[in-house]
């Protein structure tokens, strides 16, 4: 996991699996985030995998953005973690964007 500050928002980069082992550590890594009217960039394209405790984690993390006036933009879902958000009717609450071009900072 990599995360990249700018003054208008941070990028994360997480690879990996989104899961009970993972979500501590991108928890606490977004949980010092200034996020009041900033935006997150959830890079997921490394991601292959995500269970409950991963879906769990971004609804809790875009509760606090919102409640705080920021937003947040998930990157890059690749097939998995897409499924279950559409399983779980979660994806209409995010900003989908199917790339990570045009990322804050993004090498991509």
């Amino acid at each position: 996991m990599t995360a990249v500050h700018h003054l208008d928002g941070t990028v994360i980069a997480v690879t990996g699996e989104l899961d009970i082992r993972t979500c501590p550590r991108v928890e606490e890594a977004t949980a010092v985030l200034p996020v009041g009217n900033k935006t997150l960039h959830l890079d997921l394209s490394g991601v292959s995998f995500m269970d409950s405790m991963g879906l769990n984690l971004l609804l809790r993390l875009r509760n606090r953005i919102h409640g705080s006036g920021g937003h947040l933009v998930l990157a890059g879902v690749q097939a998995q973690p897409c499924a279950v958000l559409r399983l779980t009717e979660a994806h209409a609450l995010f900003d989908i964007t199917c790339t990570t071009d045009g990322l804050i900072g993004s090498a991509h």
